[in-house]
Order: C-alpha cells, then structure tokens, then sequence
C-alpha cells in the first residue's frame, strides 16, 4: 500500500489519500483516490469520502481541482492505514 497524501481541494476541503496520475484526454479527470478519507480539521478524525452516497473506494477528479498536495502527519497515516484495511 502505498502512503496517502493529503489533498487540499479548491473548495478547501481536505482529503486523505493515495493518489495516481491518470493519462486521459483534455477536459477529463486525471487524477484517481483510492480509499479517500475526508479530514476534520478541528478534530483530525478522518471519515470515508462521499460514503452518506457512494459505496466506491476510487473516485476520478480533475487535477485543477487540487489546490495542492502535502505529507500528512504520522497520527493521520496511522489512522488511514488502519482504517483502509
């Protein structure tokens, strides 16, 4: 498994999760999460990305709705590794 990243999107949500680059055509997503985790940032607990509505673990997003990404912080990569068993 590889170590998650921690996404901040353009809408300043956070996200927590493994992230590939995808070749794709103009204007299509190119970027695919594997098992994102949305993080609080008050609380640091991380919960399923869209899980109130989608049952999938990969999810394709454009990448100029990534604001950027970063290392996360040990408490968050041993939470996801827990969690994304």
């Amino acid at each position: 498994m590889m170590n998650p990243k921690l996404i901040i999107l353009t809408n300043n949500q956070i996200l927590l999760s493994q992230i590939e680059e995808v070749g794709s055509e103009i204007g299509e997503p190119d970027c695919k999460l594997i098992f994102p985790y949305i993080v609080n940032q008050s609380s640091l607990d991380i919960e399923p990305w869209l899980s109130q509505v989608s049952a999938e673990s990969t999810y394709m997003i454009s990448s100029d709705k990534i604001l950027t990404i970063t290392e996360p912080n040990e408490k968050l990569i041993s939470d996801y590794k827990e969690l994304s068993k």
